[in-house]
């Protein structure tokens, strides 16, 4: 290509036409021949520009060049004008940094939603006009019908009478905002965010009870992990029930995002397969889908175990991340979830689902008071934005609302 131009170049100069460069470039070269052949008016012109001017034939385009652009400066004299106006455009970001929480609070309205039957059961305690023993009683057993757990209402009974007397509260309707204040406080350990990219890939095992909604989790998750901008693996290791691939597959066609399966393959091969890939294609998270298991199916628990075993093998480090998914309406059977795969797998954070159902919620109180693991995300309905992280004051307030 480089040749083409170089051959190229030589064209323009070449001059076989002697006509048009020694009538303007070239006067001296051959005028005597020249001069006769063309017409004598030409000749003329020619002598007459030059000879009187000599090199100034050029300046007289010169002025209309000058006034050229002496046209064009009106133009760009309105054009400082028109870039003014773009100082307001800054102005509409502003605006659009609304819908964020906009959309927090529609979340928390759907999350109010879903946990007012426990809210309003509480709520009718403060409907009196006094403060003594007997709303204490109603409020214990309020309590304890959200399945908040003996030791945990206990604490929350303690707690609140020191922050009444404190506050020197008199009205029923104060001790209510005391309680959301000592729940909020109790709930406050369990209120962890997800940290990913300490690890390339991280590896997230997640674990559950069939049931309780733990792939429908892992799609909300990738979402979630997506829309802050990590690529993700999908690794479809829950091999046994019936359709899990096939379901997981649709999450990751929705998310856009690459899985790893084989049809009715060994759950532990798929896990090491798919912790292998995420390295090799340099992944950020590589999200592991298990079986279903019950606490109480020590064989099948042996299983989630070697699982574990086996992704260390791919990864000394890993999983970093070991979740449990757990349904927000089994109420204080989900305590003792928690307590069975934490003895397996030693979990590092929770995933609570269906809080948009009869869900009463309260066992967030008692697992933060006996077994106080962090709950990173809480999801309020099926939808891929219908998954949300945790906050202590906000789950409080709905819960008490």
């Amino acid at each position: 290509m480089f040749s083409f131009f170089k051959k190229k170049a030589p064209p323009p100069p070449v001059t076989d036409s002697p006509v048009e460069p020694s009538a303007v470039d070239q006067p001296p070269a051959s005028p005597p021949a020249a001069a006769p052949e063309p017409a004598p008016a030409p000749s003329a012109g020619l002598s007459w520009l030059r000879n009187p001017f000599g090199d100034k034939p050029a300046p007289t385009p010169a002025p209309p060049s000058v006034s050229a652009p002496t046209v064009v400066a009106p133009p760009l004299a309105v054009l400082p004008e028109v870039v003014a106006p773009p100082p307001p455009a800054p102005v509409p970001p502003a605006p659009a940094a609304e819908p964020a929480p906009a959309a927090r609070a529609g979340w928390l309205d759907r999350l109010t939603a879903g946990l007012r039957k426990t809210g309003s059961s509480i709520a009718t305690v403060f409907t009196g006009t006094r403060i003594d023993d007997a709303l204490y009683e109603e409020l214990e057993d309020a309590l304890l019908m959200a399945d908040t757990g003996v030791k945990a209402t206990q604490f929350l009974l303690d707690d609140l009478k020191r922050r009444v007397k404190e506050a020197k509260a008199t009205e029923p309707s104060a001790v209510k905002g005391l309680l959301a204040e000592a729940l909020a406080d109790l709930l406050r350990p369990l209120e962890k965010p997800l940290v990913i990219g300490e690890h390339s890939p991280t590896v997230i095992m997640v674990a559950g009870v069939n049931g309780a909604g733990k792939t429908t989790s892992i799609g909300k998750l990738t979402k979630h992990l997506a829309t802050e901008g990590a690529s993700v693996l999908l690794a479809a290791a829950d091999t046994f029930r019936a359709a899990a691939r096939e379901q997981l597959g649709v999450w990751a066609d929705r998310n856009l995002v690459d899985i790893v399966s084989q049809e009715g393959g060994d759950p532990a091969a798929v896990a090491f397969d798919a912790v292998s890939a995420g390295r090799a294609r340099g992944k950020d998270v590589v999200l592991v889908d298990t079986a279903g298991r019950l606490p109480t199916q020590l064989h099948l628990m042996e299983e989630l175990r070697k699982i574990r075993r086996v992704v260390q093998k791919a990864d000394a480090t890993a999983p970093h991340e070991v979740l449990l998914v757990i349904d927000g309406n089994t109420g204080q059977n989900a305590l003792n979830q928690v307590r069975a795969f934490d003895d397996a797998l030693q979990l590092t954070g929770l995933v609570v689902t269906k809080l948009d159902g009869t869900a009463k919620g309260g066992v967030l109180a008692a697992i933060a008071m006996e077994k106080p693991v962090p709950v990173y995300f809480i999801g309020v309905g099926e939808k891929l934005e219908d998954l949300e992280t945790f906050n202590a004051r906000e789950f409080a307030q709905a819960l008490l609302s």
